[in-house]
């Protein structure tokens, strides 16, 4: 299993308790609510029914013990008749007054219909009423649930939403730290290769400079590939010494600076793929060869990975004025690419390779990105029929043209 495919695992798996998590608390809750809206519903009841008891007991004694009764009710309520006219109410606002009240009872309360019917629909959205006959006229109690149970409800989505939160900012602070130490590492291990390529590189120049003298082969073909090889492992070192540091970008022409990395490269692969490099040839953007070529390499060498026997790799070349930008477009007629890998070949440590490192294309992205303030992303693919990445930089001709 791969890094990136087992640190798949890890987050499905994580998600998953995640969910579980959840899904009990909110299963508890709901619970406990259910319960305690069962209680209230029986005190609603046994409050309905002292209020019967009240209107028409005639003992002393009892009626003592009905009102005791009845004031044990904590929850809101409201009475009404069949009529829905208003006749009691409980635990509503004690300014306000469904009855219209004699002038010197006024000042202290507030005749207010409008607010009783607001808490009169509020209440039959919540519950079904309890119904009870008094003097042959049937009467309905309305209720709703009070404080504790509103809050209960509520409470496992605002401790869900904090420990979410919470999650997310240590995850955040954690993935930076994290991201922090890798970046020091890759910047140390790079610019450590590349002072040890340096040493031996310069055996390899010196060695050949002695085979050209000894030999008299300053014209011999072999020694040349053999010098263009030296030539390339000194790029590769500068590439990686060049890592950590912001690199310096230069104006050129993207063609040319392509053009001479395809015709390095398609002579060190199967003659059973072709290249072709069309395009516009005045397009420039600000580019770090060394930096560019690795992108390039990289590009190519998937391509050439991904083709089973014969095929061809297209480059294009064009640009947008509008946006300010040149594309440059790596086509190949290799396997394809699932769309939902087209975001996840970026991925450090994907590889569809057995042996396979997964770094190529997290490096292709982070040197267009951070490095040359572009984009790369899998343009189109089918399985196949090939795959087309795209990498957009920015036409640095175009701006100054702009800026004169």
């Amino acid at each position: 299993m791969n890094p990136y495919q087992q640190k798949k695992r890890w987050k499905y798996s994580l998600l998953t308790f995640a969910v579980v998590i959840a899904s009990g608390s909110l299963l508890y809750t709901s619970y406990l609510a259910r319960n305690i809206a069962r209680s209230e519903r029986t005190r609603a009841e046994v409050w309905a029914l002292s209020m019967k008891h009240l209107l028409i007991a005639d003992d002393d004694d009892f009626l003592g013990y009905v009102i005791s009764v009845r004031d044990s009710l904590s929850v809101p309520a409201i009475v009404t008749n069949n009529k829905g006219d208003v006749q009691f109410t409980r635990g509503l606002d004690p300014t306000k007054t469904p009855i219209k009240l004699e002038a010197e009872n006024s000042k202290t309360k507030k005749y207010d219909p409008e607010y009783f019917k607001q808490e009169l629909a509020y209440m039959q959205g919540q519950h079904s009423p309890i119904k009870y006959k008094v003097y042959g006229e049937e009467w309905l109690v309305y209720y709703k649930d009070s404080p504790l149970l509103t809050q209960l409800k509520f409470f496992p989505y605002i401790q869900l939403s904090v420990i979410a939160i919470f999650l997310l900012v240590a995850y955040t602070a954690f993935s930076s730290s994290r991201k922090s130490e890798q970046n020091q590492v890759w910047v140390g291990l790079a610019k450590e290769t590349a002072h040890q390529l340096g040493t031996p590189i310069s055996s390899l120049m010196a060695w050949i400079e002695l085979m050209k003298e000894k030999f008299n082969a300053e014209d011999d073909p072999l020694i040349a590939e053999m010098e263009n090889d030296v030539k390339r492992l000194e790029i590769v070192a500068d590439r990686f010494s060049k890592i950590g540091s912001t690199p310096k970008l230069e104006e050129h022409k993207v063609y040319e600076v392509v053009k001479d990395f395809v015709d390095y490269f398609k002579v060190r692969v199967s003659k059973n793929i072709s290249f072709q490099l069309t395009g516009n040839p005045h397009l420039q953007a600000g580019v770090n060869i060394p930096l560019f070529d690795w992108v390039l390499e990289n590009l190519l060498k998937n391509a050439v990975n991904a083709i089973e026997g014969k095929g061809s790799i297209h480059v294009d070349i064009s640009g947008n004025k509008i946006k300010k930008q040149v594309f440059i477009d790596v086509t190949d007629t290799g396997k394809g690419i699932p769309r939902s890998k087209f975001d996840t070949v970026f991925q450090p440590g994907y590889t569809t390779r057995k042996r396979g490192w997964g770094l190529g294309l997290s490096l292709t992205k982070r040197m267009i990105e951070n490095y040359h303030n572009g984009q790369i992303f899998v343009k189109d693919s089918e399985l196949g029929k090939g795959t087309t990445f795209r990498i957009i930089l920015k036409n640095v001709r175009h701006d100054k043209q702009t800026k004169h």
